[in-house]
């Protein structure tokens, strides 16, 4: 069983830094594309941030310029450095493994950004 550990949410006021970290086990973290996703009360999940196992990356235009998503393979872990912080990005912050038609999903770590 694919298994993830998510870390780094938390509280952070309007204008703030938080940095995600992923960690997953039981696959074979180099070859899977990885990604953020984000659900907030009362809309859909969405996209944050994808990264792909050859380092390519993909943002979504709400986080341009904003947001980081990174990846070490030595450690089968990926992060999302999350800089100026909104209280839009307020969400449950999921962690996502895909290859080819596997797809794995991790708990969510809560982001409240709020003053």
């Amino acid at each position: 069983q694919v298994q993830f550990v998510e870390s780094g949410g938390g509280l952070v006021q309007p204008g703030g830094s938080l940095r995600l970290s992923c960690t997953t086990s039981r696959i074979t973290f180099s070859i899977y594309d990885m990604a953020w996703y984000r659900q907030a009360p009362g809309k859909q999940r969405e996209l944050v941030a994808r990264i792909t196992s050859g380092g390519t990356t993909l943002y979504a235009d709400a986080v341009k310029g904003r947001f980081t998503i990174s990846r070490d393979n030595a450690v089968n872990t990926i992060y999302l450095q999350m800089n100026s912080l909104e209280p839009e990005d307020t969400a449950v912050y999921c962690c996502n493994a895909l290859y080819r038609t596997l797809k794995y999903w991790g708990q969510g770590t809560q982001v409240t950004v709020s003053s």
